[in-house]
């Protein structure tokens, strides 16, 4: 071994000092909140449906009688409220910011919720939305959860790199669409948790497919799928296949996005419920 110059960005040995100073960088939670797991929803890109996977998973989990939140980390464009109808601000007590709750009992902190006006753009630079971002883990008076699911913002930039780094993390998943440009992103998102020694639970395409109404045949409208053949290229698994589903678009417009039925995630959901 090389005598170590102190820069772990340019080291690959898993020394001890590299070990240590990861955990060093973990933020504490507050003494009123205990989350048994931690699970980041992450896109190498903008619109392929993060959020919307991230709403779902959590209602689904409720549904399965398992406790869950959302910390909203995409502060510039935050839609988790929206999804679950929440026009309320967050509170606070003496000693913590409270989150939203929504009628199925899903704990929810977003940037949304603190703002007077839910339109005004947030013009932070990254170290301030990261900041906020630690807050809303360490500040926020979570309870007990069994997951919380981290919405968070696209690409690979201040903002993942605080989660992975300041969150105990147990796994990410990394979501997706058709195209083939995407397969190169997915690549970019998958090799920033390896860096960051976060496992990859698996891969999820949004908008796979469309069934049409009428004959009920399978339409690819962005082209033939490749998330098997990248799943197998990274050896992670693919956690579903979702379709584009006029029905649960609608239900997100009304803030009704725990009503939604998506039996394509029903697999994954009992593997977090442990059965």
């Amino acid at each position: 071994m090389s005598e170590c110059s102190h820069d772990c960005s340019s080291c690959q040995e898993n020394c001890s000092s590299r070990m240590a100073s990861k955990e060093d960088f973990l933020k504490p939670m507050n003494k009123y909140s205990k989350i048994k797991k931690v699970i980041g929803i992450v896109s190498g890109k903008g619109g392929v449906g993060k959020s919307l996977v991230s709403c779902l998973l959590a209602s689904m989990c409720a549904k399965a009688g398992l406790k869950t939140g959302i910390l909203d980390a995409d502060v510039t464009g935050p839609s988790v409220p929206k999804s679950f109808g929440i026009t309320s601000r967050a509170m606070q007590d003496e000693e913590c910011l409270l989150p939203a709750v929504t009628d199925g009992g899903i704990k929810v902190m977003s940037i949304n919720l603190l703002l007077e006006d839910v339109n005004s753009p947030v013009v932070w630079r990254g170290p301030v939305i990261s900041g906020v971002i630690e807050q809303f883990w360490s500040d926020v008076r979570w309870g007990e959860l069994d997951y919380l699911f981290v919405d968070m913002p696209p690409g690979t930039g201040d903002v993942a790199l605080t989660v992975f780094q300041s969150l105990p993390v147990d796994g990410i998943i990394i979501v997706s669409t058709p195209q083939d440009l995407v397969k190169m992103i997915v690549n970019k998102a998958y090799n920033m948790a390896k860096m960051m020694d976060v496992p990859v639970l698996g891969l999820i395409e949004n908008m796979s497919y469309y069934i049409c109404d009428e004959c009920k045949r399978k339409i690819n409208i962005f082209g033939e799928s490749k998330i098997d053949e990248t799943a197998d290229e990274l050896g992670v698994p693919v956690l579903a296949k979702l379709p584009i589903n006029p029905e649960i678009n609608n239900l997100v417009d009304k803030g009704r996005i725990y009503d939604a039925c998506c039996e394509e995630l029903n697999e994954f959901v009992s593997v977090l419920k442990g059965e």
